[in-house]
This record gives structure tokens, sequence and C-alpha cells, in this order.
């Protein structure tokens, strides 16, 4: 009856109503029920049950839990009473999630809750419940002895035995008194007796205090353990979540603070897939990245190991990182084990992006990843290391943690930078029945990681992080605290340039060429040498156009020290010419070959003279190259045509990567709900089915008519404009009923609109079986 009553509850509801149960439970409607009724038993059923109430904070869960301990049906009067607080809030939630129906003087829990929570507010079972598994001679020899006529007397006389019980017995009894209601006692069920009874447990026993349910375990009946309690349901009742207090920074500090660390971390992504387009590391068999190369990230990228992996498995979520093509996922690769972690096409285009766009692509893909970076270089259950982009790195709680977290610190006061317990403890309320020793450390990663990436300043919500978290207009809000990047450096004599600040993305590119990072920091560091210099003209930069490159962009007049490397190391450059003979040295100046060929150390390199300026090897030209490298000089690889090789390694690039590009990861990152038109759909869907259910009520079966009268009367249904209902067969012989609009009927087939499905339907008309009126003639 009461299964019954609970689909009549959500029939009455109007359409708001259930759009609104479908918004806060949208797996309800995956796929759409055929009815109300099969609503009902959707929503009544333990797994979906369990998801709602994960949905409930801790105030809303504790007036649901003393909901199921009180007499059903009970009054929001005496709910109030039991909890010592104002309800109305939390039921209106309850009833939103369709968990509690009914008035306000009939409140029930709906059907299968109490299966759900077994002990509701840590209290155990009903006196009668709790005495049910005893014996029927047990029974009646407990109660003989107590000299009482049924078990409810037991409730009425809890007082009395308490007090014969004795202290020490009373002292068991209040350490299950707050739960869990349960106890492990040897031989639990062993016969005692008033008389016989000598330890505390045998006398609660024998008492009915206790109830003996197997041979190990007792119960404490919740009447007894609401007695023992003084009548209240909870010993301390949380209306609201705890404060997140904490340090309190300016706002405007923490917004440039988060600004500039979203700039650094677009810039230090893109360093890192540069660097890994020419050199990159290995896939290891298990599919993941090896710890080595996650080090050797670190220190080039100058970072801790666990900003590293962020950065990396935020790549990958993105879709800028992926496994070349060869990898064919079985832990060998397809070419022996050479598969490689390369950036994708995807990678390109997100290059042209501005930074607010490129960083945003980043911060919503770490947001909706269920990759956790935290448990990269951690060992798993069975001792095994797990490695950054393994699969063992995968959490399923981890989005809606993150996401959990952002949101309570957009809703901590403007400026405040909450503690980690501080948090999970603001999370416990929000989300009681969610928690454990991964949860804990997901909070903490996920602070330590937002700031990392820039979401956070000083671990503070800034302007950006609740448009990021809501799905649009981060963009627009970073924007307006992003630090503004320069275009010039200051050069020094000592063969060093100070950026003073974020430097433009041309000018960092060809700076990077040309210089290496001696030092970053709040300003970076680039020291000249004549090794980078010629990395950028190897490049193909030429010596003018370096030059001309660092004058403009330098503050301050290049120093002569400067111009004179890149001069020096240019006149060297390209004056030795590498070909294949298998490889040849050709120079205009018959000096430096001589040279050559009097070193002894070129012997290996077995080298002969061709003419004044060309000398031949049998060496293949890569490894003369880099002889002569070795050697002192500085050769450039040269053409079949007689032009200059230029000798940098291109960039490699992976397929897409399968898991989406960064643009896809956007759209994913919006919100995971059903759209507006699902959920009205399915409602629809559902008062149509409800419809066809009741009008076969009279009749049983679904309808059945003579051919020809049913196409009549169909025809006349599509003239009219009117609704039907059929009868219909579908391809297994199963018959079900239908709620159509005819709106045409040709070729063997009835185009309709299905009201329970929906959505436009073409009917075989030899499947249709019979044809009513919704009103029941026909």
């Amino acid at each position: 009856m009461s299964t019954e009553t609970y689909a009549e509850w959500l029939r009455a509801r109007d359409d708001d109503e259930l759009r609104a149960l479908f918004s806060c439970r949208p797996e309800l409607i995956t796929p759409v029920p055929s009815d109300i009724t099969a609503l009902s038993s959707r929503a009544s059923a333990p797994s979906a049950l369990s998801r709602a109430l994960d949905r409930l904070d801790r105030f809303a869960l504790n007036v649901f839990e003393a909901l199921l301990v009180l007499p059903t049906p009970t009054t929001r009067d005496d709910l109030a009473a039991a909890v010592g607080a104002d309800v109305h809030g939390p039921l209106d939630r309850l009833r939103a999630l369709a968990l509690v129906w009914g008035p306000d003087q009939e409140l029930r829990a709906a059907p299968g809750a109490r299966q759900a929570i077994p002990h509701p507010a840590g209290l155990g079972p009903p006196i009668r419940e709790a005495f049910a598994s005893y014996p029927s001679d047990r029974l009646a020899m407990l109660l003989d002895d107590l000299g009482l006529d049924s078990v409810d007397a037991i409730g009425e006389r809890i007082g009395a035995l308490v007090e014969e019980a004795g202290p020490e017995a009373r002292a068991a009894l209040d350490r299950l008194a707050w739960g869990p209601p349960i106890g492990k006692v040897d031989g639990a069920r062993r016969p005692v007796t008033l008389v016989t009874a000598s330890s505390p447990i045998e006398r609660l026993l024998a008492r009915g205090l206790l109830v003996a349910t197997d041979d190990r375990t007792v119960t404490l009946p919740r009447e007894i353990g609401r007695y023992l309690r003084g009548g209240r349901v909870f010993r301390d009742l949380e209306t609201t979540a705890p404060p997140l207090d904490g340090t309190v920074r300016n706002r405007s500090l923490v917004d440039r603070t988060a600004g500039g660390q979203a700039f650094t971390t677009v810039r230090t992504v893109e360093e890192m897939l540069d660097r890994w387009g020419i050199d990159p590391p290995g896939v290891l068999r298990s599919g993941g990245l090896g710890i080595r190369d996650l080090r050797a990230a670190a220190v080039r990228l100058d970072l801790p190991e666990w900003t590293a992996a962020l950065l990396i498995e935020v790549a990958y979520a993105a879709g800028l990182l992926s496994r070349s093509g060869d990898y064919d996922g079985s832990g060998t690769g397809g070419r022996g084990g050479d598969a490689l972690w390369l950036p994708t096409q995807s990678y390109d285009l997100w290059r042209l992006q501005d930074t607010d766009r490129r960083w945003v692509a980043l911060a919503e893909a770490w947001l909706r990843m269920d990759r956790v970076p935290g448990l990269a270089g951690e060992r798993d259950d069975r001792d095994r290391l797990i490695n950054a982009l393994s699969d063992e790195a995968i959490r399923a709680s981890a989005p809606q943690v993150r996401r959990s977290v952002l949101a309570a610190l957009t809703d901590a006061p403007p400026g405040t930078a909450p503690t980690v317990e501080g948090v999970y403890a603001h999370l416990a309320w929000l989300q009681p029945r969610r928690g454990g020793t991964l949860r804990e450390r997901l909070v903490g990663w996920t602070l330590r990681e937002a700031e990392a990436l820039g979401v956070t300043g000083f671990r503070a919500a800034a302007a950006h992080t609740g448009a990021l978290l809501a799905g649009e207009g981060a963009a627009k809000a970073l924007l307006k605290v992003l630090p503004m990047p320069v275009d010039h450096v200051l050069i020094q004599a000592d063969l060093t340039a100070v950026a003073p600040g974020p430097l433009v993305a041309d000018l960092a590119r060809e700076l990077a060429l040309a210089a290496d990072v001696e030092s970053t920091g709040g300003a970076t560091v680039y020291r000249f040498t004549p090794e980078s210099v010629r990395r950028a003209l190897d490049a193909g930069r030429g010596a003018a156009e370096l030059i001309d490159l660092l004058s403009k962009h330098s503050a301050t007049d290049l120093p002569q020290p400067l111009t004179y490397l890149i001069e020096d190391v240019a006149r060297r450059h390209g004056r030795l010419r590498v070909g294949i003979a298998s490889a040849y040295v050709r120079s205009d100046d018959p000096a430096v070959l001589g040279e050559i060929m009097a070193d002894r150390r070129s012997d290996e390199l077995r080298l002969h003279r061709l003419a004044p300026t060309v000398l031949a090897s049998r060496v293949p030209r890569a490894e003369l190259l880099e002889a002569l490298r070795q050697l002192g000089y500085a050769p450039v690889a040269e053409s079949p045509e007689g032009s200059v090789v230029i000798t940098r390694l291109d960039a490699q690039r992976a397929e897409s990567a399968g898991h989406g590009t960064y643009e896809q990861a956007r759209h994913a990152a919006r919100g995971s709900g059903p759209d507006v038109s699902v959920i009205t759909a399915a409602v629809r869907a559902l008062r149509a089915g409800d419809e066809a259910a009741r009008v076969s009520v009279p009749y049983g079966a679904p309808p059945r008519s003579p051919a020809a009268a049913m196409v009549q009367h169909l025809r006349e249904a599509a003239d009219r404009g009117a609704r039907v209902w059929i009868g219909y067969l579908d391809q297994q012989g199963q018959a079900s009923s239908r709620i159509i609009e005819p709106a045409r009927i040709e070729g063997g087939f009835l185009t309709a609109y299905d009201a329970t499905r929906a959505a436009i339907h073409r009917f075989a008309l030899h499947r249709i079986t019979g044809v009513a009126d919704v009103d029941g003639s026909g």
C-alpha cells in the first residue's frame, strides 16, 4: 500500500515539480520510465535512494533519519520536536528529492528508505522487530522470567529494568547508546535468566535490554536507546555548515597572484610540450610515464615533481598530449616498445589562442578529469608504483571533490584562505555520506593544485574561480588580472638578459632558442653561450637577424661582448659544410681542411681529400657533423644542391588524443546534468505513459480491432487531430500500449507522434493489434 500511495503522490505533482525532481536526480530518467508507477519503483530502489541520500547535507540527513525513527506517519511538529530545530527548509529539500512525501500532518519516508538506512540516527531496530529473530519458546521464557505479557511491555519498564541491571550494565548500555547500536560478545545466544545472569551483559540479556541477533552479536533496541539518550534523537545537531575561517588577504592581491600563476602555467605547459615535441619521453609498458622522465621534466622546468605531474596530467586531459599512434595499448608499443608521449595536433591549435582562453582550456580539463596527479610516485595496494599518465592514477570521485572544494572556497568570505582541515570539515557537513581517507587527501591535493594552476591565489578564491566553476565567463574574468606581457629585456655585459616580467609569446620563443634559462622567479634570467647562439643559427637564424632582434627588444644598448659572441660564432658557423659521400666536408678555406686532416683525432673519420676545398668520409653525415663539433668546429649540413640544411630536429606530433581535444574538453566541462529540453520531454513521456496505463485499466490488455476498421479509425483520428490508444507488437512479438496522434497513413505505415515516447515514430500497420479513443470508445 505504501508504494501505491507513494506513486499516487508522485502522480499528483505538477510538471514543474517533476522537472525539479529530475534536475535533482537525473539518474531517474536514464532511461525514461514508462509511467509514474515505474518512476516510483525506480525512485525507491536501493541504488537510487543511496545516490539521493548522498546529496543531502548533515542537517537534512538528520531530519530524514529522525523521520525514520518516529512512528509512521508523523507530523512536522513532532519531527521538529524530535530534532529540536525548525525543519521547514530540510523538508522542502527532502520533498524535492522525493525522499519524503505526504502533507505536513502525515509525513512519510519513501518506500525502501528504512532498508537504505538500517540504523537511523545510530539507533537499533524497534523492540518488536529486534525480538523477531528469537524462537517462540525462548521469547516466552524471557517474558515469563520478567513477568511480562509481551515485548512491548519491556519498553514500558525500561527505567526499572535498567536500574535493576546495576551500574556496570548501565555503563555497557551507554557505550551503545549513541551508536552504532551493535556490540560483539562471545556466546551471545547462551540461555540466561534473572537468577543465572552473572556478568553485566548477561543481566542485560536476561532483562531484554539487549537482544542477541546471532552467536557473537548483540543489538540495542531503539526504545532503550532513546531512553538512554534522554528522549533526544541526536546528541549534537548542526543546522549550518562550519564556517570557513582562515587567513584573510587583500582581494586584489589574491586576484593578481592567481592571474600571474595562471600565466606561468600556460607558458610552462607550452615550454614542456615544445621540448617533448623534439625530444619526447617513451611510454611505459604499463602505459604511463616513467619516473625518470617525470623527474627530468621537473628539473628542466624547475618545478617540484608533483607540480610537473600535475601539468603533464592536465595537458593529457585537455587533449594536448597523447601517446604516439603506434602504441597499441598492449604495453609493448607497435614498434617493440618505441611508443612516445607527444604533443597532439590540437596543441598547435591551442598555441594560437590568447593566453586567457588557453588557460581556461587547461583549468576546465583539470576540473573535470578523473585522474589524480597527487598519486604519482606512490604505491598501490599491491605495492606497485603508480606512474603519471597511468590508469592506476584514476579515481572516479576526483571531479566531484574538486568542484565541491572550489564551491566551498567561493562561499567563503572574500580573500579567505581556509585550512585543509577547515575545508574538509565544511564538506563533511555538506556531504556527510561521502568521506574517507582518500577524500580527505583529495581535498588537500585540490587546494594545492588549484593554487599551482592559478585557479586560486594564496588558496583563496579569485575573481575567475566562480566563473570557472559556473562554466562561463572565466576567460573574461581572468583577462582582467593577467599580468601584461612585456616586449623588452635588459641585456647586460656579462652575456645575460633579464626579462622583468612575462614576455610576449614571439620574444619568449626566440629568446629561449638563442639563450639558456639561468633562473626563474619574479624576473627570468637568460644566458647567452656559444652553444645557445649556435642553436639559433642551426635553426635558420642569421647573425644579423639575431643581432637586430635583440637590439629591437633590448631596453639597453646591445653590449659589445654579446655582439662579438654572435659574430664570432656566426663567422665559424657554416665554414664547414657536410654532405653525403657517405659524407663530405667542404670549405672555401683549404687551410681549415688541412688543419682537420692533420688532427690525429680525425683519424676515426677516415677522411681523404677530394680537392683542395673538399674532404670525403665514409662516416654518415650526422655522425660526421657531431664529430667535427666535438673537435671544436661549427659545421652545418649541406643539401645536394649546396644550400644549408637546418639541422634542428623537427617537432613531432601525435594524432589528436582519443580522449578529446581541448575544445571538446571545454564543452564537457560546462555541466553534466540533463538538458532542460530532455527533462521536459521526459515529463511529457511520463504523462503520456501514465495516460496509456490509465486507459488500459478498464480493458486490461491493449485494444484489438478488425484490420479494416482499425485503418479507418486511424484515418479519422488523423483528420480530427485526435489522440488514440493503440496496441502494438514489437519485433519480438511483445505487446505494448501507446498513446499516439496519427498524422498520415501510406505504404503500409502509420506516421504519428508517440506521446508515450515523446517522439515522431513510424508504426507498421500489420503490427497494430487494435485502436481505441483515449476516452475509451472505439
